[in-house]
């Protein structure tokens, strides 16, 4: 019989502590090969090592110790691989919120420049569009997939400016609400979703965000407080105009995106 590894050799082998070893035994996620009935002792095989350190780092991901049993339950190679993908993929969702937090935290946290606010009167124009209900925790994917139909849709039409986005207040408010994203092309088709639709004439503050969109909410946070401080009110939807997007460059700091608000005067 070979004998059996200690659980301090097999510390050593593994590179894993004897404490998280006897953590893994008593969560059930690792048994040793045998238990001394006497002594206690646990002794391990060195064909236990590769699950061991699969565990480690399975719980380095924080994936939860349910689905690490499922993982290692499961002889199907692609079927594991699957389990460790999405729970991948959720890392990076996390990821994705942590960047944004702290990229809004840096913003709000360093010295607030004045925004460069410009307003301006914008006349009726016709675009071709796409509009939807939506809610807050969808637009993304909304977004993406509206605006490659109307691309699709107003190829070969001339365009006469950027693409823009036009979002309801409710949006924010509530979580859901009204969402338009257009491109002002001559002669704006009407295909599958795409519709012709006269923009209404506005006056708007505006101020161009730049970069991505990880810490947009500072830049409206700055337009919404100008608004107020020069006696203004919001009245209507916010606009986007997307100036440079990543359809235009692949730098993220070159992207340029104006937010707009329809205002009016509460003063003469």
């Amino acid at each position: 019989m070979t004998r059996g590894l200690t659980i301090g050799e097999f510390a050593e082998l593994t590179h894993l502590s004897v404490r998280t070893l006897r953590r893994y035994h008593d969560s059930g996620l690792l048994e040793p090969d045998r238990v001394d009935p006497f002594s206690g002792y646990r002794y391990y095989t060195a064909a236990q090592i590769p699950p061991a350190q699969v565990i480690h780092r399975l719980r380095e991901l924080d994936v939860p110790l349910a689905e690490v049993r499922q993982i290692l339950a499961t002889s199907d190679a692609d079927a594991r691989a699957e389990l460790v993908a999405g729970h991948l993929r959720r890392l990076e969702a996390e990821l994705d919120r942590t960047r944004t937090a702290v990229a809004s935290l840096r913003q709000l946290l360093s010295p607030a420049q004045p925004p460069e606010v410009v307003l301006r009167a914008e006349p009726a124009r016709l675009v071709a569009a796409i509009t939807g209900v939506v809610a807050h925790d969808e637009v993304l994917t909304w977004y993406a997939d509206a605006m490659a139909e109307l691309d699709a849709a107003v190829a070969g039409h001339e365009r006469l400016g950027p693409p823009g986005g036009q979002y309801a207040n409710e949006l924010f408010r509530d979580g859901r609400g009204s969402v338009l994203v257009h491109r002002p092309v001559v002669d704006p088709p009407e295909r599958g979703r795409v519709r012709p639709v006269e923009l209404p004439a506005a006056e708007l503050a505006t101020v161009v965000h730049h970069g991505p969109h990880d810490d947009i909410d500072v830049t409206y946070g700055r337009l919404g407080a100008w608004v107020v401080d020069h006696a203004l009110a919001v009245d209507g939807p916010v606009h986007e105009t997307y100036l440079v997007t990543p359809a235009d460059t692949a730098d993220p700091a070159a992207w340029r995106t104006e937010l707009a608000w329809p205002v009016f005067r509460l003063t003469p």
